[in-house]
């Protein structure tokens, strides 16, 4: 697919079923990217170093996905100045709602895009991504109207289907 775009970091591989909306989502819109397995409390040297170097190495958007804690996003973002999108699992005592708030609170000037916990939010932040990268690049712009357009003309066909059935 060539040169990553988008690195993906996900806090444990117990994310991977949720994030595979994300993947696929890239894979659709035809953007490389990396997917890695790493934490933000049990390789914290890891994570940092991958943040300070994604820029260098030509990562444009950077998507975390971790759950409870969910410091994984903000230790990205303290790490480098490309955009982190974090997607909060779900999960744990409280269902998610810890890993939403350790991810959309971040201190000022560490920035940090949260999207919708679970599935949505993994496909979000790879629509996000997208339009982000989209800014430079005509031709995915041009995928991005198309996946719009898309999603309005199965809206359209669901009315149109329960419109036959009054």
């Amino acid at each position: 697919m060539g040169q990553p775009l988008v690195g993906i970091i996900m806090g444990s591989d117990s994310d991977w079923g949720t994030m595979r909306k994300c993947v696929d989502t890239l894979k659709s819109f035809g953007i490389p990217f990396e997917a890695h397995v790493m934490s933000a409390h049990r390789t914290p040297e890891q994570a940092a170093r991958y943040a300070s170097e994604a820029e260098g190495r030509g990562l444009r958007v950077l998507i975390c996905a971790a759950g409870m804690a969910a410091h994984l996003a903000g230790v990205i973002a303290g790490h480098t100045i490309l955009p982190v999108l974090g997607v909060p699992m779900k999960g744990g005592a409280m269902d998610g709602l810890d890993a939403l708030l350790a991810t959309v609170q971040m201190p000022g000037g560490i920035p940090v895009a949260t999207l919708a916990l679970g599935n949505a939010g993994a496909t979000n932040a790879a629509v996000l991504a997208a339009q982000i990268l989209a800014l430079s690049d005509p031709t995915l712009r041009e995928r991005l109207h198309a996946h719009k357009d898309a999603m309005a003309r199965k809206v359209e066909e669901a009315d149109a289907r329960l419109q036959s059935e009054l």
